[in-house]
């Protein structure tokens, strides 16, 4: 059993705290809205705490899963941040998605201050969080993360060091730049199927298994043909995820055609107003035009 802190209490870090308290560790949890503390706490236990300083005081490991590169920044080394009462030879490992500059400068500060850092995106939805069943991507040294490892995998399905620091968040770029393009693939053949009056759910049966299988198109192909987007990761958030991705395109040199028109596509959606609808919703896009 190890004295864990979790950091970050949304969609996917409430049932990943849960998890660590299910594999028998000592958690304690904060949130920025005290309320998601609160819930927590009453259904799975484990104790929490007003700062992130509080919660990881004499924690062994800190995991977190905010929002973006600032929330990351505040809660490691901002005002009461972790990094002010975690013990020396503490590791924290990062669930958020945020830029491979934000990391490697976390993990620079982390080493001064005698503590071990790990970047660790997750991929797999809310059910992947819920079901304990994430892919997850690292970096970091490979010591640092045979520790965190067994802690990870509480919620993990798979685990895997990818490389130094900064290598699980680029692996998480890759992710991301890989969706897109099959979102869009999948939303323009279910558009297609509509308008060529076929039925939508026979096609996807029959294409399913054969090369345009996908595990988008297994898990969202319903409800896209129902209209339903209310379920999964949020627009908004692949936006953040894409523009980090063509950001690092531009500095390393790679050529992002298809995910820089998909973003543009994404924008498009939220000028819709579905800023908050799962990313399956870029079929509303081709609906809306017609």
């Amino acid at each position: 059993m190890a004295k864990v802190a979790f950091l970050g209490l949304g969609v996917m870090g409430y049932p990943m705290a849960g998890h660590l308290v299910k594999a028998g560790h000592d958690v304690t949890v904060y949130n920025r809205t005290a309320s998601k503390s609160e819930a927590w706490v009453a259904q799975y236990g484990g104790t929490m705490a007003a700062t992130p300083a509080l919660a990881s005081d004499g924690a062994d490991f800190v995991m977190a899963c905010v929002g973006n590169d600032d929330d990351l920044r505040a809660v490691c080394t901002g005002v009461d941040g972790a990094f002010e009462t975690m013990p020396k030879g503490a590791v924290f490992v990062d669930h958020t998605t945020v830029s491979a500059s934000v990391t490697r400068e976390l993990y620079a500060a982390a080493a001064e201050a005698g503590l071990s850092f790990v970047d660790a995106p997750i991929s797999g939805g809310q059910a992947g969080a819920e079901n304990g069943v994430l892919s997850v991507m690292c970096g970091g040294d490979a010591d640092v993360y045979a520790r965190a490892e067994p802690i990870i995998d509480a919620y993990a399905r798979v685990c895997r060091r990818i490389g130094d620091s900064g290598a699980g968040q680029m692996t998480k770029m890759c992710n991301q730049i890989a969706i897109a393009g099959l979102v869009q693939g999948l939303s323009e053949a279910l558009h297609f199927a509509e308008k060529a009056g076929l039925d939508g759910r026979a096609v996807v049966e029959v294409i399913s298994q054969g090369a345009a299988g996908s595990w988008q198109m297994q898990n969202r192909y319903e409800t896209m043909i129902d209209d339903q987007f209310e379920h999964g990761f949020a627009v908004d958030w692949m936006r953040k995820d894409l523009g980090i991705c063509l950001d690092t395109a531009n500095e390393t040199g790679a050529s992002l055609p298809v995910t820089a028109l998909v973003d543009q596509f994404y924008k498009d959606v939220q000028n819709l107003g579905g800023g908050r609808w799962d990313t399956s919703s870029l079929i509303k896009r081709l609906r809306a035009l017609g």
